[in-house]
């Protein structure tokens, strides 16, 4: 039992003198990549506010034409205890339209609250989902927006 006890105890020393020998190797790495992302970061978010503090990266800049449009919540038409939280980010063809992409926010609001739980159920009431909200936008932006891209999507 002493001999077990004593191979137990210097296997146990050997491991934690091992993490400590990797983890001192790696842990300057990983100090240098935060730091280098804190400066690139920091002259960005300076006048973004939220976004900034939130630290998730966004995909919508100018460069790219993506206009991620802030998050809807609603109820459904049925059952209407049931909410959906949706968030989609539209990819226009030229330079993006502020104002169009705020006239989209509201018609996909409004529209999502004369949608049944019934309608969106499983794959295909996603995808009908999907393609609906697409066509509305083809519609209001007059061809404008190429592409709209679904971040998130719950129902709860």
């Amino acid at each position: 039992m002493p001999i077990m006890a004593a191979g137990l105890l210097a296997l146990t020393v050997l491991g934690g003198g091992g993490g400590w020998f990797l983890g001192t190797m790696i842990a300057p790495n990983v100090k240098s990549a935060e730091q280098a992302a804190a400066t690139e970061t920091a002259p960005a978010g300076a006048g973004e506010g939220k976004e900034a503090e939130a630290g998730l990266p966004h995909i919508s800049t100018e460069a790219n034409n993506v206009v991620q449009l802030e998050p809807i919540t609603s109820n459904l038409a049925y059952p209407s205890e049931n909410w959906v939280r949706l968030e989609v980010a539209l990819l226009f063809d030229g330079p993006p339209d502020v104002k169009m992409a705020e006239d989209i926010h509201q018609d996909i609001m409004a529209y999502i609250r004369t949608v049944s739980l019934q309608q969106i159920e499983g794959p295909r009431g996603f995808q009908y989902l999907r393609d609906d909200i697409q066509e509305r936008v083809d519609l209001r932006s007059k061809g404008r927006v190429s592409k709209v891209m679904f971040r998130t999507f719950v129902i709860e």
